[in-house]
């Protein structure tokens, strides 16, 4: 069926358009929310604002009506059919009274007669203010979610902004101008021991962005092992270009971490480079984790011999693997060599065993005997 509309210019307006487009391209500056994007917002909210104040209280379909939002105003038609008996005058028009507005018009034409919303003034105003209120909120969740999305698994300084005095988790302020936003480190994904202040820079690594209701939540950690892959990676340019590659991580934060890693071109030396000129840059790491030790070994695709790096620093004597056993295998060190092969409370053998993959029996040599 044809459509035929009178001319703009025939139709009641409001003269907020400009005002309104104004308010929306600097609100798109300053929030990175698409004027485009808040126009259908508004215009939505003003076809359901009419539908539903209507002086015959009737909540017409959504496609009759039809908003026209510009620089030029605020423009509003009801949409209706042109019949010859009219059941529903909501919907219909008699096909005499449509020849008045348009003499080409015949039945079945659907036709598009202007509002008078001038009374719908008010009303109009408080709606387009809710609705950009409630547009800035979403668009801002959507903004934040597409960013921090994007920023999963990596490492990002922040600020913290204040401790919950009694669960202790913290609020860090991260990213910058029209990205920053408020990140919760929970009191689980902090190094034991740590403390910091309101005020504190800290740096941080993005588990997951998550929306929720009314915001998005941005999820950061301190214990990841992946912290200390990034801050290596931050720190030695030979794994940034691809030289030496991290092939795994075993991390008891603030204690203590195991990391393996291998050379990709003949001539590097993997564990120099991550070590730097007079240990510099794996004291840079160390620094930023408050003291973790680390232990940096040579991935190798010899189990026996990847396994024989992992219990460093330990001296071992053998690797064999266990028949019949999968992924486990039994080591012989000094009697001397024992408890640092174990380490305090397990802790060296316990990395090894989760660096490598491999159950790990430690034997001290007299008993092999």
């Amino acid at each position: 069926m044809a459509q035929r509309r009178t001319k703009k210019n025939d139709a009641p307006k409001i003269d907020i358009g400009a005002e309104i487009f104004a308010s929306l391209r600097d609100l798109e500056k300053l929030k990175g929310i698409s004027v485009d994007y808040m126009v259908e917002r508004l215009k939505q909210a003003m076809a359901n604002a009419y539908r539903k104040d209507r002086e015959d209280h009737r909540d017409i379909p959504a496609e009759n009506v039809v908003v026209d939002l510009s620089e030029d105003g605020l423009f509003m038609y009801q949409v209706k059919t042109v019949v010859e008996e009219v059941e529903d005058s909501a919907l219909e028009i008699h096909i005499d009274a449509a020849k008045n507005i348009n003499p080409d018009l015949r039945v079945g034409d659907n036709v598009s007669i202007p509002v008078d919303i001038q009374k719908f003034g008010r009303i109009a105003a408080q709606t387009a203010k809710q609705v950009v209120i409630q547009g800035i909120r979403e668009a801002e969740r959507g903004v934040v979610y597409e960013n921090y999305s994007s920023k999963t698994q990596e490492l990002l300084t922040g600020t913290v902004l204040r401790v919950d005095p009694d669960g202790g988790d913290m609020i860090v302020t991260v990213g910058q101008g029209t990205e920053q936003h408020n990140a919760v480190l929970r009191a689980t994904e902090q190094i034991p021991g740590e403390v910091y202040l309101p005020g504190d820079l800290i740096r941080v690594y993005v588990l997951e962005a998550r929306q929720g209701a009314r915001s998005t939540n941005v999820y950061v950690s301190r214990t990841h092992p992946n912290v200390v892959r990034r801050l290596f990676e931050l720190e030695t340019p030979e794994i940034a270009e691809g030289q030496v590659e991290i092939r795994n991580i075993a991390r008891e934060a603030g204690s203590r971490s195991k990391m393996a890693v291998r050379a990709t071109m003949e001539g590097v030396d993997p564990v120099g480079a991550c070590v730097g000129p007079r240990g510099g840059r794996v004291s840079a790491v160390v620094e930023e984790l408050r003291g973790e030790k680390i232990d940096i070994v040579v991935w190798s695709e010899d189990p026996c011999e990847y396994v024989r790096a992992a219990l460093s620093p330990a001296d071992v004597i053998s690797v064999e693997l266990i028949p019949g056993q999968k992924n486990a295998c039994r080591v012989l060190v000094p009697d001397d060599q024992l408890s640092l092969a174990i380490g305090k409370e397990g802790q060296n053998a316990r990395l090894a065993a989760r660096l490598t993959g491999f159950k790990i029996d430690i034997k001290p040599v007299s008993q092999a005997e």
